[in-house]
């Protein structure tokens, strides 16, 4: 699984929408949709932001593993 199937897994595995998840990046939901359709490239600030509110390694996310914890 690459990040960007990752990234929308997660959300919807918690029942968060993409606006739920663009206020926890403080970005809007239009700028966190563009990550899940592959047409930005994920910036490391919201990555660490996103591994510590899913509680998940970023290797998880970026789907270089699959388990969630190191």
């Amino acid at each position: 699984m690459n990040y960007i199937q990752r990234l929308r897994a997660l959300r919807e595995d918690n029942d968060k929408t993409q606006k739920d998840i663009a206020d926890v990046l403080k970005t809007t939901q239009q700028y966190y949709g563009q990550y899940e359709l592959g047409k930005r490239a994920l910036h490391i600030d919201h990555l660490i932001t996103l591994c510590k509110y899913y509680d998940v390694s970023a290797d998880y996310i970026l789907g270089l593993t699959d388990e969630p914890k190191p």
